[in-house]
Order: C-alpha cells, then sequence, then structure tokens
C-alpha cells in the first residue's frame, strides 16, 4: 500500500489536485482511498459529484461506534472517499479532529477491509502541527507532496512544510516527493517555483496550468478527469500520477479493468471510458494488460 500525503496553503488547490491525481490513478486500475484532513470536510466533494458525506467526527457525535460502510463512500471511478471532518465551529481543535478520525478508521480496520493500493490525505498546510502533522509521520504516510503557485505566501507554507519534513526525518518521518506547481499566472512563476526547489533540494514533479476547464468542471462537481478528459489540466494531471507512480517504482498502469463511476455518476459511462484513455494515454501498459484499459 503507497500512502501519500499532499500539503499546501488553504485555497492554493489541494482537494483539486488529490481529487484528479485520485480519478487518474483509480482509472489505471488502482483501489484509491481519499482521506480529507480539514474541518470542512469538502476534500471529495467533486469525485462525489456534489454530495456532501458524513465525517468521521460527525458520526462519533451521532453513535458511539460508527461501521466502516458509514464513513467510506465510493465516489467517481471507485474512489472511496472518507472526510475526517473537526469539531463543531467555535469549539475544540481541528488538529485533534485528525487524530481522532485516524484513531477511528484505525479502529474499523479501514485499511486491512478495503485494502486500497493507494491512500492519499488531503491536507490543510498553513499548520503544520499537531494533529495536521499527523501525515507527515512514517507510520501513516510514505511520501510527501506540497502543492504551491508562485505567490509569496503560497511558496512560504510550502517552505514550512519541507522544513518539518527535514527536521524530523531521523525520527521515520515520509520522505518528501517534490513540489506540484498550481499555476496562478504570477510573472516569471516557474522560475520562482524552481528556485524554491533548489532550495529545499526537490523539484517539481508536475506543472498545472491555469485553466478555465478546471472552475467550469467543479461548477459541475466533476472532477477534470472526468468532465474535460482532452484538456491540458487532465494531461498535467496524468503527468502528477506517473511522477507519483515513477518515483513508487509502481507501473503506470495496474493490469484490469480500470474503474467505472459510482452509481451516484453524473455523466455518461462512456465519458469515464474517454477519461480512462486520456488517463492511460502518456504511461505505458500494465505487464500482461493487451487492452490498455
Amino acid at each position: 500500500m503507497l500512502r501519500i500525503a499532499v500539503y499546501g496553503k488553504g485555497g492554493i488547490g489541494k482537494s483539486t489536485t488529490v481529487s484528479n491525481l485520485a480519478a487518474v490513478l483509480a482509472l489505471r486500475g488502482y483501489t484509491v482511498m481519499q482521506i480529507g484532513c480539514d474541518p470542512k470536510a469538502d476534500s471529495t466533494y467533486v469525485l462525489m459529484h456534489g454530495e456532501r458525506i458524513p465525517s468521521v467526527l460527525d458520526l462519533m457525535r451521532k453513535a458511539a461506534n460508527p461501521t466502516l460502510e458509514d464513513a467510506v463512500h465510493r465516489g467517481f471511478a471507485g474512489v472511496l472517499c472518507v472526510e475526517a471532518g473537526g469539531p463543531t465551529p467555535g469549539t475544540g481543535c481541528a488538529g485533534r479532529g485528525v487524530i481522532t478520525a485516524f484513531e477511528q478508521l484505525a479502529a474499523l480496520h479501514a485499511y486491512e477491509e478495503l485494502a486500497p493500493d493507494i491512500v492519499l490525505y488531503d491536507v490543510l498546510g498553513d499548520v503544520v502541527c499537531g494533529g495536521f502533522s499527523l501525515p507527515l509521520r512514517g507510520e501513516h504516510s510514505d511520501v510527501v507532496y506540497v502543492v504551491t503557485s508562485g505567490e509569496m505566501m503560497s511558496m512560504y507554507a510550502a517552505s514550512n512544510i519541507a522544513q518539518a519534513l527535514e527536521r524530523f526525518k531521523a525520527r521515520d518521518y515520509a520522505r518528501f516527493g517534490g513540489l506540484v506547481l498550481n499555476r496562478r499566472d504570477v510573472a516569471d512563476e516557474r522560475a520562482l517555483v524552481e528556485s524554491l526547489a533548489d532550495e529545499l533540494g526537490t523539484g517539481i514533479v508536475a506543472d498545472v496550468p491555469r485553466s478555465a476547464d478546471v472552475h467550469a468542471c467543479e461548477q459541475e462537481t466533476l472532477t477534470v478527469i472526468e468532465g474535460a478528459p482532452a484538456s491540458a489540466a487532465a494531461r498535467a494531471y496524468g503527468a502528477l500520477a506517473d511522477a507519483v507512480l515513477d518515483e513508487a517504482g509502481l507501473p503506470r498502469a495496474k493490469a484490469g479493468i480500470a474503474g467505472e463511476p459510482s452509481e451516484k455518476a453524473a455523466v455518461p459511462t462512456s465519458n469515464a471510458k474517454a477519461a480512462a484513455a486520456v488517463a492511460l494515454a502518456d504511461g505505458p501498459k500494465a505487464e500482461g494488460d493487451g487492452r490498455g484499459l
């Protein structure tokens, strides 16, 4: 099981990035679980086609023993969607909420029962402390990626996260996979983020263009992979999937049939097939898979 934590400043596009990455990986045949680690509990919104799923903390407030079926919901391409949630606004610690949610998922044997190939944590990165630092630790994640633009505060947050990983790498924290450039059309943006990557001793693993397709698809509660599979943004998310799988030493496509949309899918299956074709277009077929899907 490959465990990936994706961090970044609030509003930088982490959830968009993670959801589209999850969609690509699922369409390439991997069983993917996405866990939103933000009290807003909106990480999986487009994968669920606009359906707000109950968070683990909400379920725990309503019942002493929530079930795995209550907490985990299948979204587009079969992605297993989970929201950690947080305390009631104005009370408690959001970071502690992440810790509690992780403990509950462990108690439910979520990973053993559902056996995901890849787990993606979508984590708020403005504050790297308490529960929000939990996915940095080796017992939860194997690798960390940071989403940033060329904006100063976004790069500042990225630097803080990278420094935390460097400071605690002797404690078996996850390795740093690199930066995902999510463009905001800042002047000399690529050069700025390349300079930051050099300072941090890492690289840019994917370059996602600023795109009206992303906004249009999110208005329709779709990932770009599903709603605009031939777009430049979809190709960039495919390249990110390539980089993530290559770094982990995994094949770019897993043998077998790629995931189908959930029963709640907002688009025809034919569009999901088109998305799958784009998701696999740049990567080699998995060994023994002659169909390309």
